[in-house]
């Protein structure tokens, strides 16, 4: 199989300025099927940004994007999910007055495809089971009758991981999800995104917690000022002078 093919996701050249300030500097970097990707970096160096332009809520400067053999450049965020891209975000988005199970209906691709007929159709036991099957691998199907907003923080940012895997993408961004994490919630989490892994083809993990990414990616992309400064293996990576210089000593506001 050739490096192309091998490539669920291909960035090229991928630059972001906001009013003058560069938020991207020509990135490039490839998402390979079956793996999980890590990508860190200290705040402000660009990440979520290109995590947004990637996902279609922002368009870049310059700089192409393909998406399973597809130039998706400049396609917007709706049509990326339906092609296949999902994500969750750094504030834990979920509809807080419904409850846990709605939540995870209305995110179902037949809901995404024919909102109005699944609506109507949400008790029929083939969206049901479905639903509540994604629940129990994540641990929420007893409190499948709560609603969102009462779910404690660990609880909630499973639900949100369930909910964007209800679509069945292929590709799955996770951004910071161990963010305001206890240890042993990072623990669990790490649990439900092995668990995901078995669901898409990849998934991209922004993650500043460092023991987490040695366990979970099988690469690592470090980011500095909108800027790629080492990519590799884990172990590899975290070693390089310049990665401990930018990434493990800088603290900051979030990006």
């Amino acid at each position: 199989m050739d490096e192309v093919s091998q490539s669920i996701l291909a960035v090229e050249g991928l630059s972001k300025s906001f009013r003058g300030l560069t938020a991207l500097e020509s990135i490039s970097l490839e998402v390979i099927h079956g793996e999980i990707l890590g990508l860190m970096g200290p705040n402000g160096a660009g990440k979520s940004v290109f995590v947004n332009v990637v996902t279609g809520f922002y368009r870049p400067d310059t700089g192409t994007i393909n998406f399973g053999g597809r130039d998706i450049t400049h396609l917007p965020s709706y049509a990326l999910a339906r092609l296949g891209i999902a994500r969750t975000y750094q504030n834990i988005r979920l509809l807080r007055r419904m409850t846990v199970l709605e939540n995870v209906l209305v995110a179902t691709k037949d809901h995404v495809e024919q909102p109005f007929r699944s609506v109507l159709a949400r008790n029929q036991s083939s969206f049901v089971t479905t639903a509540l099957a994604l629940l129990e691998q994540f641990h929420l199907a007893d409190k499948r009758d709560w609603l969102a907003g009462a779910l404690a923080y660990g609880e909630a940012r499973r639900l949100e991981i369930a909910r964007a895997l209800a679509g069945k993408p292929s590709l799955l961004f996770l951004d910071e999800p161990a963010a305001g994490m206890n240890e042993q919630e990072t623990e669990e989490l790490a649990g439900t995104i092995r668990s995901s892994h078995q669901m898409v083809e990849a998934i991209v993990i922004i993650e500043h917690d460092v023991a987490m990414m040695r366990e979970l990616a099988d690469r690592l992309v470090v980011m500095d000022s909108g800027r790629k400064i080492a990519e590799g293996r884990p172990n590899d990576v975290l070693a390089q002078p310049n990665v401990i210089e930018a990434y493990l000593g800088t603290d900051g506001p979030d990006d």
